[in-house]
């Protein structure tokens, strides 16, 4: 059984279900003046849209499956990507 969980647990793909949009980060920040909020925009801007940033949090957090996946962790790999 233990095998198994592991395999399961490595083999695991984490999705994320909707359509996020640039325009829908763009009204989720509106009001948030935070450093952290600014950098992710102007990467989104850069990058020219959510999709490189959805497929990068959903490998980043794979790793947090087994831990647990919280706000905290979250914010952690979105603020990470913004700095890359």
């Amino acid at each position: 059984m233990k095998q198994l969980i592991q395999y399961l647990l490595e083999n695991l793909i984490l999705d994320f279900q909707g359509d996020l949009t640039l325009d829908m980060v763009r009204d989720f920040l509106r009001d948030d003046d935070s450093r952290e909020g600014r950098a992710l925009l102007a990467k989104l801007v850069e990058d020219r849209g959510v999709s490189d940033m959805m497929i990068t949090l959903a490998d980043c957090l794979q790793d947090y499956l087994k831990s647990g996946i919280n706000d905290e962790t979250l914010r952690e790999q979105i603020r990470t990507y913004a700095e890359s």
